[in-house]
């Protein structure tokens, strides 16, 4: 009896460290709470997020026990894998070869593993044959698109250059990929595109918002060969050749899966702009194509002739001759039935401001087929009379280039858009002025004067100025009507004194001194700069404000005010409210901001408001108050 209970403890202690040492051996298997945010995080985690591989293409190397060998040999799994590629099925280890072809790559491998990521993504997503594509939830088909456009464009990169895009035969980890290409893919019009660039790897610097459009192949911007301008049409004339296109490569294979059983493969790289087309046909199927348009229209406005602008065009007074394109640029060739915007910059400024402008309006989807928008560039501080002469003849001769038959309607529904003394050069557009400014340097018609041909051409465009009659918008924004205050300065007056004239106009009154006009140039040689010119009480400014605004043009007007006081005593910090305020117009919104009030969040959506009311289009009715925004209707 004694025996007995002596010995069971014994064996029951030792049937219990048998267990606890048979659990050492085994796999704890169970769950915990962590949060729904971290798993989204690991079943959603990619090598382009994170620089892991997807939980599918883990699992592929998971359960052929491949996981830790491909940390330490990845091109031995990587050749393994491809080698156990059957033509019917194999999708689960295609897109793991797609993912981590891309993984070896960038951990410097070199281009030719991402080029072969973007050959087994496409195979994953257009199979083709007989082959089962991907179904339409599988949370693998966008990964594996972003895999073929960033594959494509890193495996097409040259080191410390822009894209190689000629054919070729290009070398694979498991063989080789010949591509082709049309020589034709290669045109823009007149131009001839010669470097690629991968704007999904640039950042956007000033624009609020990077607009993407998701779809299939390479987002990249283009320069231009300018070598053919001689040849131009009319519609790209006016397209400066350091415009960058925005484009997509689109590498086409036929059959991929059969393919990838050889050595030899072949494919066709396909150009496409953002102008010419959205979408492309694959396998029976019509996909969009993938734009970066936000990347590309920084990389264009960051170019010397947009930007580059500003204050040399202030102080240097140079601005393009009438015969070349009289200042006006387009950022694309004319499309008819498209209607013109035509944006005009302040003083001190350029084109290159609009940027956050043109970006919400151009990725508007009710815009961008509507409207086509083209900024006029000038030296601000030369007489505003001047520069809205020259604004006034580029539009001509633009509208009878374009469309001599006059048979495009939408050119005929221009809107042109001025801030600040850009407003001034949209008003002399919608004027009739006879010969008011005229009468202020002469008491004798200029027509009894024996002028030059070009002396003569020059006043009669910048001091007579008619209603351009295919301008029907005008939206003024911090545009001041009656001066600004900040012309009164000093400071001001002392920067006047560094500027210079254009040539064209700086010779005038040494070429009517030969003609012994002696009291005329005088007369011309005292213009007024644009910032005497904008001095509150100044004669051109009265003179301008008596001048009625066509009947057939819609106005409107767009008001920065400061701070949260009265809006009536406000300003932006040049320009006050009086001063920028008209009766007459058909809406005014006045928004807290400075005096930049073209980049305000809520001015740019007026805008659009009012460009949608232009073109028909209809609108929701907002609900609620704006916020920072006080509607004058």
């Amino acid at each position: 009896m004694s025996t007995v209970q002596q010995t069971r403890p014994r064996t029951l202690a030792g049937a219990i460290l048998a267990l606890a040492l048979l659990s050492g051996c085994g796999t704890a298997v169970g769950v915990r709470h962590v949060g729904a945010g971290a798993v989204h995080e690991h079943l959603t985690r990619n090598v382009l997020s994170t620089g892991k591989p997807s939980a599918p293409a883990q699992q592929v190397l998971n359960r052929r026990g491949l996981a830790q060998r491909f940390k330490e040999r990845p091109a031995e799994v990587l050749a393994e894998l491809h080698a156990d590629l059957t033509v019917e099925g194999g999708e689960d280890t295609v897109f793991a070869l797609a993912e981590l072809c891309f993984l070896h790559a960038d951990q410097g491998a070199g281009p030719a593993y991402h080029l072969a990521a973007a050959v087994y993504a496409f195979a994953f997503l257009f199979p083709q044959g007989d082959a089962t594509p991907p179904a339409r939830l599988d949370p693998r088909l966008r990964l594996a698109a972003d895999l073929y456009n960033r594959g494509l464009a890193r495996g097409l990169s040259v080191p410390e250059g822009p894209l190689d895009l000629s054919p070729g035969v290009r070398e694979l980890p498991f063989g080789s990929l010949e591509i082709e290409i049309d020589e034709a893919d290669l045109s823009w019009g007149s131009y001839r595109m010669v470097r690629f660039y991968p704007v999904a790897e640039l950042d956007v610097v000033g624009l609020r918002n990077r607009y993407r459009r998701p779809g299939i192949g390479a987002p990249l911007a283009a320069d231009l060969d300018d070598s053919g301008r001689r040849r131009t049409p009319a519609s790209f004339r006016r397209v400066p050749a350091d415009v960058k296109v925005a484009l997509t490569a689109f590498l086409r294979m036929e059959r991929p899966r059969q393919q990838l059983a050889g050595a030899a493969l072949r494919g066709r790289l396909e150009l496409y702009t953002s102008e010419d087309t959205r979408s492309v046909g694959i396998d029976g199927r019509d996909l969009p194509l993938e734009y970066e348009s936000s990347s590309s229209l920084a990389f264009t406005l960051s170019e010397e002739t947009f930007s580059g602008f500003d204050m040399a065009g202030f102080f240097r007074g140079v601005v393009p001759t009438p015969r070349e394109n009289e200042g006006l640029l387009m950022l694309a060739p004319y499309r008819r039935g498209r209607i013109p915007v035509v944006l005009v910059h302040g003083t001190a400024s350029s084109p290159g401001w609009w940027g956050n402008m043109l970006n919400e309006l151009q990725n508007d989807p009710d815009l961008r087929d509507r409207f086509q928008f083209w900024l006029f560039r000038y030296a601000s501080s030369t007489p505003i009379q001047y520069s809205a002469g020259l604004l006034g003849t580029a539009l001509t001769r633009a509208v009878k280039e374009l469309d001599p038959g006059a048979s495009d309607p939408a050119l005929r529904r221009m809107v042109v858009i001025g801030h600040s003394q850009g407003g001034l050069l949209a008003k002399l557009t919608v004027v009739d002025s006879g010969s008011v400014f005229w009468d202020e340097i002469s008491e004798r018609p200029i027509d009894d004067y024996e002028l030059d041909p070009e002396t003569h051409e020059v006043l009669e465009r910048s001091l007579f100025f008619r209603p351009l009659p295919f301008v029907r918008r005008v939206i003024f924004m911090a545009t001041p009507h009656r001066g600004s205050y900040l012309a009164r300065y000093g400071l001001a007056n002392a920067l006047v004194r560094l500027v210079s004239f254009p040539v064209e106009f700086a010779t005038i009154p040494l070429r009517l001194l030969e003609s012994d006009e002696q009291r005329l140039a005088e007369a011309i040689a005292d213009s007024p700069s644009s910032i005497h010119a904008m001095t509150p009480g100044a004669p051109f400014l009265v003179k301008l404000e008596s001048l009625s605004i066509d009947d057939r043009v819609a106005t409107h007007s767009i008001i920065g005010v400061r701070g949260d006081g009265p809006v009536e005593e406000g300003d932006d910090g040049i320009v006050k409210y009086k001063s920028a305020h008209i009766e007459g117009v058909e809406s005014e919104l006045v928004v807290r901001s400075t005096h930049s009030v073209q980049l305000n969040p809520l001015a740019i959506r007026e805008v659009d408001r009012i460009l949608a009311e232009h073109a028909g289009v209809e609108r929701p009715t907002p609900i609620g108050p704006e916020s920072d925004a006080v509607s004058k209707d």
